[in-house]
């Protein structure tokens, strides 16, 4: 489904967080670019063996290769591994686990055509309240990151940076909201006779500039993640969403890249489709980053050619649901009770992100309040009847309780799943996918 959905969509590159097999071999004979992910959690092990690295590179990547196979392009080595919240556990091993795989590649004798690469974030570099020109790699990984960058340079690998005008928004309260869009109406930012006018031109400059001041300006750039969330905050909607990849459409499609980064940017949007059970740890908004919803609907119209002509995106097909029913509360309940400690259950094992304040689902009554926490857990629980209880306070119908603004969802059905779920007795209720990054050029 993913893949036909894609190629619908004429989106020929996909970014993973993963190499699973399973997952990647869909995606063999298709003609779409693949980087394949390598985990946080695997790092240490490919930087402590370089046999490691050569078995990883044999297992992941060019069982691949043959006629007719995957078209593999990247490997991202770890994501975002020098974020502070990580407190510096991967600053020993992300470098000699780069060096060590791409070594691998290289002795695969396909190292001219597959490049390995560390996806950061935004914050491995800052200029603090100046411009663009004051910007420098962080003082604490200053001398790791221009080993890195070096070795990208040498490697002609890109430097692929996640950057998220969204989040900027949300930590800080003081954040200029047109900054974060492309339309020129925020108050420009004046550097070395540069005005910029959006964050996204502005990012970007701060790593031209980290680059050269530590002598590695020709290396390419490459946006790992870019998008806005549709639900799950005040901030995250259809609307704002909708501004946001409208103008950002608009500027890749020109091909201009920055004011000191010229020319065309690869740029990967996150992410596909919504997923229930991601951490929401950073946020509320963080299940709702699909342009797809859960099943593969898509959210609202847009134009991805940045030619303003906007449509629907195509759907996944043959998309198979579960019964058409969805667990309420029984309005015969009169005493209330035991609706708090129930309605905390729900939330706590399925996803109640869309009540959350300023969210999609918040304007509901305090009566549709406890129908989606409900209908949530019953849904994550595939329909099960002993999920549509809640001591008495729940029933089961057939009437759909959703209104224009707030989606009642129902759990797909996936033999796939259902073999999974029996063998591991795991919960999942929706997100086709939550590996998959889409990158337009």
């Amino acid at each position: 489904m993913i893949v036909q959905m894609l190629k619908d969509n004429k989106i020929g590159k996909i970014k993973l967080f993963d190499s699973d097999h399973w997952t990647v071999k869909y995606f063999a004979g298709t003609g779409i670019e693949v980087m394949l992910g390598i985990p946080n959690k695997q790092l240490a092990s490919l930087a402590d063996s370089y046999d490691n690295a050569k078995d990883w590179v044999k297992k992941n990547l060019t069982k691949h290769l043959y006629d007719g196979g995957v078209d593999i392009k990247y490997v991202a080595v770890g994501n975002e591994p020098f974020l502070t919240s990580y407190n510096g556990s991967n600053l020993e091993t992300t470098f000699p686990a780069l060096k060590n795989i791409q070594k691998a590649i290289n002795e695969e004798g396909i190292g001219d055509k597959i490049k390995a690469t560390i996806p950061q974030n935004g914050d491995v570099y800052d200029s603090g309240s100046a411009g663009p020109s004051a910007g420098q790699f962080r003082s604490d990984i200053r001398d790791l990151m221009t080993q890195i960058v070096h070795f990208l340079q040498d490697n002609d690998s890109p430097f692929v940076v996640n950057i998220y005008p969204f989040i900027s928004l949300y930590q800080n309260p003081d954040f200029p909201v047109e900054f974060a869009f492309f339309e020129g109406g925020a108050t420009p930012v004046q550097d070395n006779g540069i005005s910029y006018t959006n964050m996204l031109d502005a990012n970007l400059d701060t790593l031209v500039w980290s680059l050269r001041k530590v002598g590695a300006p020709k290396v390419k750039i490459m946006i790992g993640e870019i998008g806005w969330p549709t639900d799950g905050n005040k901030n995250a909607n259809l609307q704002m969403a909708k501004r946001f990849y409208d103008g950002f459409f608009k500027k890749m499609a020109t091909k201009k890249g920055t004011p000191l980064y010229h020319g065309d940017i690869g740029y990967y949007l996150f992410s596909l489709t919504d997923e229930n059970q991601k951490s929401i740890a950073p946020g509320d908004f963080e299940r709702h980053w699909g342009v797809f919803r859960y099943d593969g609907k898509p959210k609202f119209p847009m134009d991805i050619t940045g030619q303003g002509y906007d449509k629907m995106l195509v759907g996944a097909k043959n998309v198979k649901y579960m019964e058409t029913q969805w667990c309420v509360f029984n309005s015969d309940i009169k005493i209330m009770d035991k609706v708090p400690e129930n309605v905390d259950y729900a939330c706590s094992r399925s996803d109640c992100t869309s009540l959350m304040e300023g969210s999609s689902c918040n304007s509901l009554p305090n009566v549709g309040h406890i129908s989606y926490a409900f209908n949530m857990y019953f849904q994550m629980n595939n329909q099960d009847v002993e999920a549509c209880n809640f001591e008495g306070l729940a029933k089961i119908v057939k009437a759909n309780m959703s209104t224009p603004l707030c989606h009642f969802p129902i759990a797909m059905e996936s033999s796939g799943w259902s073999l999974r779920m029996h063998q591991t007795g795991a919960v999942i209720l929706t997100g086709i996918s939550s590996l998959l990054l889409v990158l337009y050029t």
